[in-house]
């Protein structure tokens, strides 16, 4: 079997994906509008060493494999592969297929692949150093870098698109108030906003809501340029942004506290320990927004650690069910009061934060390195295909610490401008 021929076997011949080797082979349409090219010996022996979804992902983000056309559509074909990986049984057949030659060649991991003997060095999973490490191997790429991708607001979560014409900035303005609106943001309040990235939500209750903030962050980058931005914007009397583990935070009695892309990053053992953290830092009456990526049931795996993204993106993230998160909430004494599913806003997001990284390419290249930048290309890509197809989803669950008397300080209904 030739080379072309192995890798379309590998993607399914039904994809319709131009195939071309160094060999001289080729498969698939001649006239389709995307092609896979095997460039060298190197990117066979990642398909080899790690046949699916991670050894392609190897060999791309090493050079050694490149996409002709627009990445999404190529993902979009492959998608079963893409967030599904191939089965035992017919990785072995690739293996069979490409001959003992490719497994004994030795092809390292891209640098920009998160090592588990690292990991493992670092303690247990989700241990302080371990998640600060792993913090910094995805957020502390390069500020230029995030701002190219993720436009002026630096919000590098799901926007929440009040129409279909509406902006990327336009969204995420949008996607701020919503949370604001439903802790029901007052000047004078007092929020605690963990996981706070480049301070964006942080900002948006101060300037917008008049509340004092105080936001943290594992992120040393992120922190630097909060700071710098918040003093730009004249709000250092309302908002104070830390670098630090949100498990350190000391102070108490907040009136509302925003988690917003947080808790994937928790894993599935702490989150009794986090909900009782934020739990204890709200006075009575007080509200808690989780916003985070979820998996569409509990029936799948919560931790893919041989998968793509987790080598390369998001190591250690656990992605949970909206109801396992639900039920840990409640049993912390948590009542929830309003829960919904923003699976079509994220996919929407991330076709803008592609079209930017696509827009500043040539610049980005410079910056953070191709390899680096293939990850992104190909991460964002494969997860509006995720987000798509329904293998994730991005749930917003509003709950509050009820007073001593059962009371849970909720309007009977919410404003008409909640979305």
């Amino acid at each position: 079997m030739k080379l072309a021929e192995i890798f379309e076997k590998v993607v399914g011949a039904e994809a319709d994906i131009r195939f071309v080797a160094y060999d001289g082979s080729k498969a698939g349409e001649a006239g389709a509008d995307v092609s896979l090219e095997v460039k060298t010996p190197a990117a066979v022996a990642y398909l080899a060493q790690a046949p699916g979804e991670l050894g392609l992902a190897r060999a791309y983000v090493s050079g050694h494999l490149d996409v002709h056309g627009d990445m999404y559509t190529l993902l979009s074909r492959m998608w079963s592969l893409t967030v599904n990986d191939i089965p035992m049984s017919e990785k072995a057949a690739t293996v069979r297929a490409l001959g003992v030659k490719p497994l004994l060649m030795r092809v390292p991991p891209p640098p920009q692949e998160m090592r588990r003997s690292l990991l493992a060095k670092l303690g247990s999973r989700h241990a302080k150093q371990r998640d600060a490490e792993v913090i910094h191997h995805h957020y502390d790429v390069s500020n230029r870098f995030y701002e190219w991708v993720l436009g002026p607001s630096m919000a590098y979560t799901c926007a929440v698109f009040p129409s279909e014409e509406a902006s990327l900035e336009e969204a995420q303005f949008a996607k701020f108030d919503l949370v604001a609106k439903k802790l029901g943001l007052k000047p004078g309040m007092r929020l605690l906003d963990v996981g706070c990235g480049w301070g964006g939500m942080a900002m948006h209750a101060a300037r917008e809501y008049g509340v004092k903030v105080l936001a943290v962050t594992l992120s040393r980058q992120q922190a630097e340029w909060g700071q710098k931005a918040v003093a730009e914007a004249g709000l250092t009397e309302l908002v104070e942004i830390r670098h630090m583990d949100y498990r350190d935070v000391e102070e108490t009695g907040f009136d509302a506290v925003s988690s917003i892309g947080l808790t994937e990053h928790i894993g599935k053992e702490q989150l009794p320990f986090y909900f009782r953290f934020l739990y204890d830092k709200l006075v009575p009456g007080g509200r808690l927004l989780n916003h985070c990526i979820t998996r569409p049931t509990g029936t799948e795996r919560t931790l893919n650690a041989g998968g793509f993204i987790n080598r390369y993106v998001f190591p250690d993230g656990e992605l949970e069910s909206v109801g396992y998160l639900i039920r840990q909430m409640e049993d912390i004494g948590f009542e929830i009061r309003h829960e919904e599913n923003l699976r079509e806003h994220y996919a929407r997001t991330l076709r803008h934060w592609s079209a930017n990284l696509d827009e500043h390419w040539d610049e980005a290249v410079e910056e953070v390195g191709q390899g680096t930048a293939r990850v992104w290309r190909l991460y964002m890509a494969g997860c509006v295909v995720g987000f798509e197809h329904n293998k994730i989803q991005l749930h917003q669950v509003l709950a509050t610490k009820l007073d001593a008397d059962g009371g849970a300080h909720m309007p009977l209904r919410p404003s008409l401008d909640w979305p």
